[in-house]
């Protein structure tokens, strides 16, 4: 009797559990891993051909976007109206926001638009709770808030859910590349010591996965769970704050054991109800976002020192362009730039060029073909 997809991966995920992971056993269990993660993926794909679900339809806007996650009733909604223009609804009870409400927050020239999410539960990445529709708006996020409050601190189980939809906090995609090649099979080539797989394995993996002939260069010291996120190609990797809200709620000795319980997050303490510490908040904010300003000069104009145009750090010319018109990219012919990105004053650069922190920048566009 054939198993659905399903049974192979609960088969799967139980031998895993009840093999004990040592050295004989790492190449069987990184073959487990790299077929569970292969049959996973062809499960969203069935579940994503069978046309569009009904999600969260969000209309980026700002410089940047900053998603609020926690569970039911952490302060999301009061911390949102603290921090932007919005009114979400804040009555005490579980599941007040049933959409997604956007607000904007004006910080040292840039606006952050910052999303009020349905709260998130145990089970959201397999669907519970509206969590996949709330997930994909996650995944789409410049920089995630995650908020506890200091009587439900179980960021383990936000962290699972996040993680299980495919986002990685905090972390850089692993330095690994993989080229298919027409002949010759998976070769594996590391350019450091590998202490937490060794090279078989990790050929073992990259066949099981589908590969059949690939070169595959290992640059960094990564595990098999690091290896089966550069397989599977769609891991979303970003930044994350770590907020402890209704501090005000607690005694001081509370308060001191939670944040030393949470310390390898560095959590940030505030009252959203009180206002405590959010200007500490947005500077948080802000230094994650990691943007910068550059100041637009028309052609043969002067500069435009009063107004920045805000983007992230080094990006490009083309990202540039993409933000002011996207007329700018199709019609563009080249870019004369001032400051610390450039070898010398109005140097001509093009599209790929990355930009730095207060350059003077002008675009020069195509006009009636020419």
């Amino acid at each position: 009797m054939s198993t659905t997809i399903e049974e192979q991966i609960k088969d799967i995920e139980e031998e895993i559990s009840r093999t004990k992971y040592n050295k004989a056993t790492q190449q069987h269990i990184g073959r487990l891993k790299a077929k569970m993660a292969r049959l996973r993926d062809e499960m969203e794909k069935r579940r994503s051909s069978g046309g569009p679900g009904k999600g969260y339809g969000v209309r980026k806007s700002g410089n940047a976007t900053v998603a609020l996650v926690g569970f039911p009733s952490v302060g999301k909604s009061t911390l949102l109206n603290q921090l932007t223009d919005a009114n979400s609804d804040v009555r005490a009870y579980h599941f007040t926001t049933l959409d997604v409400i956007p607000g904007i927050m004006e910080y040292d020239d840039a606006k952050i638009q910052i999303l009020d999410l349905p709260g998130l539960v145990a089970g959201a990445s397999r669907g519970k709770g509206k969590g996949k529709e709330v997930l994909s708006v996650v995944r789409s996020a410049d920089l995630i808030l995650l908020i506890v409050d200091m009587f439900e601190t179980h960021v383990e189980v936000l962290v699972r859910e996040l993680e299980d939809s495919g986002l990685r906090l905090n972390q850089r995609p692993p330095d690994v590349v993989i080229e298919r090649k027409e002949r010759g099979g998976v070769t594996i080539r590391s350019t450091v010591e590998l202490s937490r797989i060794d090279e078989e394995t990790a050929r073992t993996m990259v066949s099981e996965y589908g590969y059949v002939n690939a070169d595959v260069v290992i640059r960094e010291d990564i595990n098999e769970d690091q290896l089966i996120d550069v397989l599977t190609g769609n891991r979303i990797y970003v930044d994350a704050i770590l907020i402890v809200n209704k501090v005000d709620l607690a005694k001081d000795g509370k308060v001191r054991s939670v944040l030393d319980s949470l310390r390898e997050w560095d959590p940030l303490p505030v009252s959203a109800e009180k206002g405590e510490n959010l200007d500490a908040l947005r500077d948080e904010i802000f230094k994650h976002l990691d943007l910068i300003r550059v100041y637009m000069k028309p052609q043969g104009q002067e500069a435009d020192l009063e107004e920045p145009l805000i983007v992230r750090r080094d990006s490009t010319i083309g990202e540039v362009c993409d933000q002011i018109h996207r007329g700018f990219r199709l019609n563009f012919r080249y870019a004369r730039v001032w400051g610390a990105s450039s070898k010398f004053p109005g140097q001509t650069v093009g599209l790929n060029h990355r930009v730095k922190e207060s350059d003077i920048i002008s675009i020069i566009i195509r006009r009636n073909g020419v």
